[in-house]
Parts: structure tokens; C-alpha cells; sequence
């Protein structure tokens, strides 16, 4: 039986190769062609699509059929709009979308990611993020803390009262774990509560602070290699933070490359470039340092990668899962902010602070 698309997709075979994601549909609104790239977007075959309206695709697919309905009256060269598309079950789509007029009561519909979009909402989900882990927190500490030094020094007095010696190392037990919990509660809340010391930095100077320090624990099998833009200035922020931050995110690195540091092929990039018109926490910006630390290891797990800013998440053993919290909350004292991306044999945090 012949393929009633067949004549259709002869016609707009050459959209086959294109990367930009495109759907061709009738007067009616109905889907008759749709490339490669229009199916990996869409996560839908060309069978299935050429069963639908365009509008049903979406659950606010009206404002995509007003657009085809214009283009059709009205014969633009094209029409183009930001969209937000609504999808069942899955994750919204935002598009730029072009929609022209293709002759024959049809309409050519080009649907391109919004890249800039998605990083706002991944930073905005960021931040969101980074927010309610300083509430809960700062609220889990305390109500932690309280009770910690009520246990503490009842174990202190039980020590005291006890009439063999040799029970004691029960009690020092108690004692010792409670203090360990104390330094794990007061490295929780230390972000919150230290002062904020600013003065003049240089980001290269932190970078270099840093460097000496990874290298003087790793010195044999491991190259921490400089990419460093000279015409960076200086700015105002606190030196020690902005050094304990970096050095979180550097040392996190080397832990991960271990077996690579056992082969002797190690190795972690400083990468340090100005960017410009950066939007951050919805705060557009002229110019922002743009700090990359990349290593060549084995990448975040996926499990774990859309939680790696979350305190007490942590991909490696006897890890605290607190590095990559602090260095979050003090980047963002300074307005700033760490993303990552992450693939096996390639990593890169990204640390972007606002200059003036």
C-alpha cells in the first residue's frame, strides 16, 4: 500500500539535513511532514505526528496555530515568536519559532531551543535551590546544636559518676562523636554567620593560592594547567572566601581524578576570560569574571548531577558533601554564581562574578 506522505516528504527531503527542527502542516493545522531533528525534539515519529493537528501537539498549542493561521492570511515572509510549549507528562519546551507560508495552503514551522531561556531557568532553579538549602540549613543546625551539648555534657558527668575506669572509653565514645557532629553543624553554619572581609582581589592571585595548595597534596601525577586572561582587574570581594570556594571545586577535582592521577595523565584547567552581558539572578550585567576549572576525569554521576549543590550530596566515599555548598553560597555573596556540565572524561565548573 503506498505511503500517503511519501510525495510530501519527497517534496521537503532537503529539510532532512537540516539541524534546526522543522514541521510542515496543512490548512487544517495538520501535521504532513516533520525532519529528524523535529522528531528528536519532539520525541515523537513522523507517523505519529502526521496524525495530529500542530495545536494538539502542545497543551498551549493555540498560540502556534494563531501564528500558522496568520501566516496563512496574511502572507508575511514570516512570523517569529517565543514560545513556551506545553507537553504532557514531559518536560515544557521554550522555542524561538519562524513559521512562513510554503504555497499550497501550507505552512513551513522552524522550532529552535531557546538556549538563553533555558539558562535563566536552570540559574533561577539554581538560586531557588541554593535559598532553600541556607534555610533549612541554618533551621537544622540549630534545632541539631541545642540537643548536641545537652548530650555531651551528660556523657561528661556519666564519666564522672562511673566506678570502673574501664567503662569509660563508652563514654569517650559519646563525647568524641558528639564533637565530630559539633564541627559538621559549625561548618554548616559558618557561611552564614562570618563576616564578609572586602578588599581588593585578584582573581589570578586566588587561582595561583589555590594551585600551590592542590599540588603540595598531589605532587606527582597531576597538572593543574593555567588559561589565564591577563586583562582581568581587579575587584572588590573577600579574598578568603572566594580562595576556600575555588579551592573546593579544585580539590573536588583531584579527588576524582585519582585513577588518573595513578596513570600519571591528571589533569585540571584554571580557565579565566571576561564576559560580557551576562544576566545573573535576572540582573543583566556588562562584564562578569568568568572562571572555568575542567578536569578530564571520570564526570558527575548522573544521579546525582541536578543535586551536586545540595548539602550532604556527595559522589565520593567518607566525602562530607558540603564543598560544593559553601563554594554556591560564597560565590553567590558576591552576586555570582557556579554552574556545571558534566560528561564522562570532561567537567567544568563555571564560576561567574559581576564586575563593576
Amino acid at each position: 500500500m503506498a505511503d500517503p506522505l511519501r510525495p510530501l516528504q519527497d517534496r521537503f527531503a532537503g529539510l532532512d539535513l537540516l539541524a534546526a527542527s522543522v514541521l510542515v502542516a496543512d490548512a487544517a493545522g495538520l501535521v504532513r511532514y516533520a525532519n529528524p531533528a523535529a522528531e528528536h525534539l519532539l520525541e515523537v515519529s513522523v507517523k505519529s505526528l502526521s496524525r495530529q493537528t500542530l495545536a494538539g501537539l502542545f497543551a498551549n498549542g493555540d498560540e502556534l496555530d494563531a501564528l500558522c493561521r496568520q501566516a496563512l492570511a496574511h502572507r508575511y515572509a514570516d512570523l517569529r515568536q517565543d514560545l513556551t510549549l506545553q507537553r504532557n507528562g514531559r518536560e515544557p519546551l521554550h522555542v524561538h519559532v519562524m513559521v512562513s507560508a510554503a504555497g499550497e495552503g501550507e505552512v513551513v514551522v522552524e522550532l529552535r531551543e531557546n538556549v538563553q531561556q533555558l539558562k535563566l531557568d536552570r540559574e533561577e532553579r539554581i538560586l531557588d535551590q541554593s535559598q532553600a538549602n541556607k534555610e533549612l540549613i541554618r533551621n537544622l543546625a540549630h534545632e541539631i546544636k541545642n540537643p548536641l551539648g545537652g548530650i555531651r555534657g551528660a556523657a561528661q558527668l556519666l564519666e564522672l559518676e562511673l566506678p570502673d575506669p574501664s567503662l569509660r572509653e563508652y563514654t569517650q565514645v559519646i563525647i568524641k562523636e558528639a564533637d565530630r557532629l559539633q564541627t559538621l553543624v559549625d561548618r554548616l553554619l559558618a557561611p552564614h554567620r562570618r563576616p564578609h572581609i572586602v578588599g581588593d582581589v585578584n582573581l589570578h592571585e586566588v587561582c595561583e593560592r589555590v594551585r600551590s595548595l592542590v599540588l603540595a597534596e598531589f605532587p606527582v601525577g597531576l597538572a593543574i594547567r593555567r588559561d589565564y586572561d591577563a586583562s582581568i582587574p581587579e575587584f572588590r570581594g573577600d579574598k578568603e572566601q572566594l580562595i576556600q570556594a575555588v579551592l573546593n571545586i579544585v580539590h573536588n577535582a583531584a579527588q576524582a581524578l585519582r585513577q588518573r592521577i595513578l596513570a600519571g595523565d591528571a589533569e585540571i584547567v584554571l580557565r579565566t576570560r571576561v564576559a560580557r552581558q551576562v544576566t545573573l539572578a535576572k540582573v543583566r550585567y556588562g562584564l562578569a569574571l568568568d572562571l572555568h576549572i575542567i578536569d578530564n576525569g571520570p564526570g558527575i554521576a548522573p544521579e546525582i548531577r541536578d543535586r551536586i549543590f545540595y548539602p550532604l550530596v556527595s559522589g565520593r566515599e567518607g566525602g562530607s558533601g558540603l564543598g560544593l555548598t559553601l563554594a554556591q553560597t560564597f560565590v553567590q555573596q558576591h552576586l555570582g554564581l557556579v554552574e556545571c556540565e558534566s560528561r564522562p572524561g570532561l567537567t567544568d565548573f563555571r564560576i561567574l562574578i559581576p564586575l563593576p
